[in-house]
């Protein structure tokens, strides 16, 4: 377990986990002359004249900007912008350790969508792709729609992409465990914020049909006032369980996804699932259900979103990887076909699926290349 004084020492020691530094020496007055003026007028005089050389000569061609305004943390809720620097820290750390992705956290108020948006539009120019993180549903998917379309740079949301990617990527490999087609398993997803509706869409695209969605109103179905229009669609395009709650739907069920809160899956209810039931509890830092409960009570792979058990379903596995093959490729979309390369790339790590070891680990060799790799053969599809 993490030391949490430590944890506290450490980042006041450093004042956080990133630090700036040039990639010129500057020793004397020719270094300076080279790394500032006069030698920059040059190159502005250029960038003048051609804006797209900005990616060639200055640090936005290989910037990705990390934006939160901290209103939807997984398994801590609305924390705010402030608190949400050092998560989307972290992840500019993890950038730069996994990918050699340089990335800066850019904390935003919690404004309007039409805000948000044109904040981000206005400072585009200094980056090379937009993370999105933590953001509230339904906020989020409008604002990822508008910046993707208006701007000519890649635009992802972990939240959504990365949650769903390493999702799938786990399940193909759990299928196999439990010897059940893919296509075939009957899923109870529960907690359809942002990364709920992203994880049955890529479920969808490779044609699991059997997903019922459940959310803290109930199940999601047409003509509930509670739930958004993104999630309404979201339920016609899918065959759901009969029933109104998470009780009421679990019976015979192959497969338990929580995207949610902690402990909401009792032990009684994953006995009353199908034979060999796949259990991803992924709510941090308390799961939706402690995995040795989970298989005392006949759960036959368990998945969480913490390093502390095994089969780690984190979005590390992707983001690192997925931004590098971006800024490599020059693609500038996350499609669903994409994703769904992404995942099977990821699943294919593990030659020998099992119930202790259904993704790679986040230290496995490997990882971020195979995500990166994954990520330009696409694009040489795509880009002809």
């Amino acid at each position: 377990m993490v030391d949490m004084d430590k944890v506290l020492a450490l980042h006041a020691a450093k004042k956080g986990v990133l630090e700036i530094k040039g990639s010129f020496d500057v020793t004397n007055p020719d270094e300076l002359g080279e790394a500032y003026t006069p030698g920059v007028a040059k190159l502005s005089k250029m960038i003048e004249a051609n804006p797209s050389d900005k990616d060639k000569y200055t640090v936005s061609g290989k910037l990705v900007a990390i934006i939160s305004d901290g209103s939807a943390v997984l398994g801590l809720g609305n924390v705010g912008p402030a608190a949400s620097l050092p998560i989307i820290e972290g992840k500019a750390l993890l950038y730069k350790t996994f990918a050699g992705v340089d990335a800066i956290p850019l904390a935003l108020n919690q404004v309007s969508v039409d805000e948000f948006v044109t904040t981000v539009k206005n400072m585009a120019t200094s980056f090379a792709g937009i993370h999105l993180e933590d953001i509230a549903a339904p906020k989020v998917f409008e604002i990822e729609e508008r910046l993707a379309k208006e701007l000519s740079i890649p635009v992802y949301h972990d939240d959504q992409t990365g949650t769903a990617i390493v999702v799938l990527a786990g399940l193909i490999n759990a299928a196999k465990v439990v010897d059940k087609p893919l296509q075939d398993l009957k899923i109870v997803l529960n907690g359809v914020g942002a990364s709920g509706v992203a994880t049955a869409k890529l479920l969808l695209a490779v044609g699991i049909k059997h997903i019922t969605l459940i959310d803290i109103n109930g199940k999601v179905q047409a003509g509930m006032t509670n739930y958004n229009s993104y999630q309404l669609a979201l339920a016609e395009q899918v065959t759901q369980q009969a029933g109104q709650n998470l009780d009421e739907v679990i019976a015979n069920q192959d497969v338990f996804i929580g995207l949610s809160d902690a402990n909401v899956l009792s032990v009684e209810q994953v006995k009353r699932m199908a034979a060999k039931p796949i259990i991803f509890a992924l709510a941090n830092p308390v799961p939706e259900i402690n995995p040795d409960d989970a298989k005392a009570a006949g759960a036959m792979v368990v998945a969480t979103g913490s390093s502390q058990w095994a089969n780690q379903v984190n979005n590390i596995l992707a983001f690192p990887g997925l931004f590098k093959g971006l800024l490599a490729s020059g693609l500038k979309s996350v499609d669903m076909q994409l994703q769904v390369q992404v995942a099977q790339g990821l699943a294919a790590m593990i030659t020998q699926p099992s119930q202790e070891k259904i993704v790679p680990g986040v230290f496995d060799d490997g990882v971020v290349d195979v995500v990166a790799t994954a990520v330009e053969n696409y694009s040489k599809k795509v880009l002809k």
